[in-house]
């Protein structure tokens, strides 16, 4: 039996606008893995408490409220406080072009801005997630 992937979608911050992570959130779905939609207004304290109790393998995180940055480190610091920096967090919305390497080095594996597909974050996420997995099995 094969194990699905546990990905948790979240909207962090004021941003009230989550039809790009609905969208997200089905194609993932569809593609065989097990989504959990956490809905809008979200705290990181909230994201990464649902990543814990879901025993998620990655946080897709669709920002477009411009917050990105000190949402994204709140969360990594919550995820580094309870041993899960295994997780992989991956980022969608408007992201300006100067901020993409300032997430990469807070640990954000993957961002996807307007017209990504949705092939592509599947694809994302499987290569990662088959990658860290056999990172353990080595």
């Amino acid at each position: 039996m094969e194990i699905k992937p546990r990905i948790l979608i979240a909207k962090p911050g004021l941003d009230g606008h989550d039809r790009g992570a609905k969208v997200v959130a089905r194609a993932l779905r569809d593609a065989g893995m097990e989504v959990i939609y956490t809905g809008l207004r979200q705290t990181p304290e909230m994201i990464v408490e649902s990543a814990l109790q879901e025993d998620a393998d990655a946080i897709g995180l669709s920002i477009l409220s411009g917050a990105h940055l000190p949402l994204v480190a709140r969360i990594i610091e919550l995820l580094a406080e309870n041993e899960m920096e295994d997780v992989l967090v991956f980022l969608g919305g408007i992201i300006p072009a100067d901020d993409v390497p300032v997430l990469q080095a807070m640990g954000v594996a993957g961002i996807f801005g307007p017209g990504s597909s949705t092939e592509e974050i599947i694809r994302f996420i499987n290569e990662r997630l088959a990658a860290a997995q056999g990172d353990r099995a080595a």
